[in-house]
């Protein structure tokens, strides 16, 4: 059985057992301090988190003597965001999307100057979306534009659930945009995009599924570490495609302060994401695949990580808010192109 078939579970339990810091959790007489944290990230960092997971257990051991437990949520990045909003009791937010993470910010469960509490404005590491095809590259795909080439079918998820989904439209729409082309041209192309897309799923784990176990679809658009796994996975079944240009993918960091402090959970929480930008924290993000934000780390793996022209958020639309309401808010344009044309829309998604 695959990795992909291991971890399709939505939720994924991660437990040590450390030692000692005063004022965390649930300990009682006798025992050790405990804490338990609740990571809601969203679909395809599962084998991230469970490896960094463990190695902030063993460091908060080393150093403090914490027993510490951390739980783990996944599914499509605006699920899990909406979810938070609704209730899942998220400690800690590591989302795909700054809107994402903001969305939950402006419900009042995160404070004001979020980004500001945590080094490179709380984003420890960036990807981009690049192209899974068949072994051969039988279509031929190099580019943007050979996507939509009579006969190839596309695989990517639901912009309006996923964050892979919103990035693969952003990076399709802005590949347009970044070479002089015009909103009219980026129109008629995503929308001749989705006519060759047989169903979106609901999450990015779901989509790398269809497109690597069901065998359905030409090209899968997904995130560059997603790509590795697949390709890994594969057994040379598939190959990983680089398009000269695609979107720069920033995934922030969050504690849920409203969640966090009711539990008494902040300071691991805190320590917990300032982890991530340690060197071995930048180490093992690297290791898996996603671009870490210190430019030495990055370096090292630069056999890794191909050079891409990656364009901003700003390419395509003033703010992440503004692309948010434009593209993907009920009535934008996603909805007005988006008309499905076989399958169903999140068949197959990760439970």
């Amino acid at each position: 059985m695959t990795r992909f078939l291991h971890v399709s579970f939505a939720v994924i339990w991660l437990a040590g057992t450390i030692g000692g810091l005063s004022g965390c959790g649930g300990s009682t007489a006798g025992e050790q301090p405990s804490v338990q944290l609740l990571n809601v990230s969203y679909d395809p960092t599962r084998e991230l988190w469970r490896d960094l997971n463990t190695r902030f257990i063993k460091q908060l051991r080393a150093e403090n003597g914490i027993d510490v437990s951390i739980k783990q949520s996944h599914a499509g990045s605006s699920s899990q965001a909406r979810a938070v909003i609704d209730g899942l009791d998220a400690d800690v937010v590591t989302l795909a999307l700054w809107s994402d993470v903001d969305a939950i910010h402006k419900r009042g469960l995160i404070k004001d100057g979020w980004q500001e509490r945590l080094p490179n404005r709380s984003l420890a590491y960036f990807s981009t979306i690049v192209f899974v095809v068949r072994k051969g590259n039988p279509k031929e795909i190099k580019d943007w534009p050979d996507i939509v080439k009579p006969n190839v079918v596309v695989m990517t998820p639901n912009p309006k659930t996923s964050g892979n989904g919103k990035l693969s439209f952003l990076a399709a729409w802005g590949s347009v945009i970044h070479t002089g082309g015009s909103e009219q041209a980026a129109r008629a192309f995503v929308t001749h995009l989705y006519k060759q897309t047989p169903v979106l799923e609901t999450g990015a784990r779901g989509a790398t599924t269809t497109f690597a176990q069901r065998g359905i679809g030409d090209v899968h658009l997904t995130w560059e570490n997603e790509a590795h796994l697949e390709v890994e996975e594969s057994g040379g079944a598939l190959e990983i495609v680089y398009p000269p240009r695609s979107i720069r993918a920033e995934p922030y960091v969050a504690v849920v302060d409203a969640n966090a402090d009711r539990k008494g959970t902040r300071a691991i929480a805190e320590k917990y994401l300032k982890f991530l930008y340690t060197e071995e924290g930048q180490e093992t993000i690297a290791r898996h695949f996603y671009r870490p934000t210190d430019e030495g780390v990055l370096a090292k793996h630069s056999d890794v990580f191909p050079k891409i022209n990656l364009f901003s958020i700003t390419t395509i639309a003033a703010s992440w808010d503004a692309a948010q309401e434009k593209f993907f808010a009920d009535g934008g344009v996603f909805d007005a192109i988006y008309k499905p044309s076989g399958g169903q829309a999140g068949a197959g998604n990760d439970k």
